[in-house]
């Protein structure tokens, strides 16, 4: 399936948070697609730092890489992993692309970027994220989460310019793995 692909691609998965990111990587990654998730940087960068993963631990180390590197850090430090993966690879995944300014900063280097938002309805969203079993949140914490990555992480602009969007409102599964196998043959993936 991959084999037909005449330039290497770049999906990049945008969102909000419990909209079904991390479920769509997961399923392209047991198809043999490579993840590249910007999350990872976080556990080890607090790790690094001898600290347990907490989200207050994380949130330290997020605004020390973007003090230091502004808010396209994530995407300046996943470049050398990207270009690796694509001297190998026609597709990755990036899964977790949250600013503009990573966004811009990926589009500048990569042309053959392409943003795909993962839609979910806000009640939806805040059940999952309630349900889930790492870091769970209520409600109000979802909410104020959502607040905090729109006004100070620039996160509508990326959502905003994507190329495709899969609404994901449903606990099927099958039904997002159905949606992303149409968008990968649209693509002619």
């Amino acid at each position: 399936m991959i084999n037909k692909i005449s330039k290497k691609i770049i999906l990049a998965f945008v969102g909000m948070p419990g909209a079904g990111k991390t479920e769509a990587s997961a399923y392209l990654k047991k198809k043999g697609i490579p993840i590249i998730r910007f999350g990872d940087l976080t556990d080890e960068g607090v790790r690094g730092m001898g600290l347990p993963l907490k989200s207050e631990n994380e949130k330290l180390f997020r605004e020390k890489m973007r003090k230091e590197f502004g808010m396209g850090a994530y995407a300046i430090k996943s470049k050398p992993k990207i270009d690796n993966l694509l001297k190998d690879h026609d597709i990755i995944i990036l899964d977790g692309l949250y600013s503009w300014e990573e966004y811009t900063y990926l589009k500048k280097e990569f042309n053959n970027l392409i943003l795909i938002d993962i839609y979910a309805e806000p009640a939806i969203r805040y059940e999952r994220l309630l349900e889930r079993p790492v870091r769970p949140l209520l409600e109000i914490e979802a909410r104020n989460r959502d607040i905090v990555e729109l006004e100070k992480l620039n996160k509508g602009g990326p959502i905003a310019m994507a190329d495709y969007l899969i609404e994901n409102n449903t606990d099927n599964t099958g039904d997002l793995y159905k949606k992303l196998d149409d968008l990968l043959n649209r693509l002619g993936i």
